[in-house]
């Protein structure tokens, strides 16, 4: 058994900084679990005059602009990578993997992206790879579906799993603030980036949603396989009206395995508020797992930032020098089981929201109710309000269970009726007892 294993860190932006620094912090800690010390012997940084979170020279790391100083280095048995971007990082964590060494990151882009490319690199070097930290931040999320439910099968995963737009939806919700003014909050608060698209668009959650399915279901999901809409089009509207139904709006990555069909989206869904994620706020992540042996399960905690994330990455860190210790490095990926099948529209059901302008008229909501029926949706909730325009009338429904497909079909023969004036919006419902 080593004495000291050494680290090398490729970025020291605030991830990467929080790494340094906690590290530090417990030494004695990691010691007296580890039976050695660990030490970040180098940081691969653009510029090392640039003044950071924590003053790597004083905890005795060196500082380089060349990556080979870190990946070939023969005394460093952990390369830990938070530089983010996609084709830098996977070059250099293969190179890591050729070099014999294990690593850690906190990518989800590039795990979303290469995952099956780098699992197969870690172990033809019998290395390790993990990336606990690649979703939902500190919370051990990975691990809890990997080994928490090892002898379960888990039919359903549902989270938060981006803050920048709870933080934003919660904003909505809770203090009728726009859209715009709730962003701008974000950012101003560091919360979202000066460019937000890949948090509001549904990017992130939906990369953080292939790794889920994939772990949960051992089945290779593609991102491409993610079907995903954002929250950009969301109207107050729609939330105050959720509001009066007993509903809440979250931006849902939700994925479902039934043992032969998978399907994998990230959407904005009104969620019950009796229902646990309905009471997750602000610029927290949570994760919702139902397991057929377990049940129902929770996780819970800060899904971003330089701590959180930190932590995440030590964890994994962790791991890996106990697999050292033991012998057992490069052994912890298992080929996926099932060959990838997505559901098909007829075979995925939820409930549903629908809001719609109809003229105000006699004998008009039943012909509506009839076009629902024909294709087997039935009305589990109705409101009608009257509109701006004396002449009609603001409707919503909110359905019993159906078939995507059938809503479809359904929205599409609506929007026919000389009745109807405007679809104005259509939302998943989820978390209902009927659902």
């Amino acid at each position: 058994m080593k004495d000291s294993v050494s680290v090398g860190l490729l970025g020291v932006g605030v991830v990467g900084s929080g790494v340094i620094s906690l590290i530090e912090k417990h030494q004695a800690k990691l010691a007296h679990q580890l039976g050695c010390n660990v030490h970040v012997k180098s940081a691969l940084v653009r510029n090392p005059e640039k003044a950071r979170e924590v003053d790597a020279g004083v905890n005795g790391t060196e500082l380089t602009t060349n990556s080979e100083d870190v990946l070939n280095d023969p005394e460093i048995d952990v390369v830990i990578e938070v530089m983010g971007g996609i084709e830098e990082a996977r070059e250099a964590i293969l190179k890591a993997f050729e070099a014999k060494k294990h690593v850690v990151t906190a990518n989800k882009d590039l795990v979303a992206l290469h995952g099956a490319e780098l699992h197969e690199s870690a172990t033809k070097n019998k290395c390790d790879f993990y990336y606990e930290a690649s979703v939902a931040g500190g919370i051990p999320i990975l691990r809890g579906i990997t080994d928490g439910f090892a002898s379960d099968h888990i039919e359903q995963v549902m989270g938060i799993v981006n803050g920048t737009t709870n933080y934003i939806m919660t904003k909505m919700s809770n203090e009728g603030v726009s859209y715009e003014d709730a962003l701008k909050q974000a950012q101003q608060l560091g919360f979202a980036e000066a460019d937000p698209a890949a948090d509001v668009e549904g990017l992130d959650a939906a990369r953080k949603m292939a790794i889920l399915g994939r772990l949960a279901f051992s089945t290779y999901i593609d991102l491409d396989d993610v079907e995903v809409t954002g929250i950009k089009d969301i109207e107050l509207t729609d939330l105050q009206y959720g509001d009066q139904l007993g509903l809440t709006m979250k931006l849902i990555g939700f994925a479902k395995f039934d043992g032969k069909e998978v399907e994998v989206n990230v959407q904005p869904a009104l969620i019950s508020k009796e229902h646990p994620l309905a009471d997750v706020k602000n610029e927290y992540n949570a994760v919702y797992v139902y397991g057929e042996a377990v049940g129902e399960a929770m996780f819970y905690g800060a899904g971003a930032g330089s701590m959180p994330t930190a932590a995440a990455v030590i964890s994994d860190v962790v791991t890996v020098i106990k697999n050292m210790h033991r012998g057992v490095t490069g052994s912890q990926f298992v080929e996926p089981r099932f060959k990838k099948e997505l559901k098909s529209e007829s075979q995925r059901f939820s409930q549903y929201y629908v809001r719609f302008h109809a003229k105000d008229e006699a004998g008009v909501f039943s012909r509506i109710s009839s076009l629902f029926n024909k294709l087997d949706i039935s009305f589990k909730q109705i409101l009608q309000n009257p509109s701006k325009n004396p002449d009609t009338a603001e409707i919503v429904v909110i359905t019993h269970t159906a078939s995507l497909q059938n809503m479809n079909e359904a929205l599409e023969e609506l929007e026919k009726l000389d009745e109807v004036v405007e679809i104005n919006s259509f939302y998943k419902v989820e978390g209902d007892a009927d659902a």
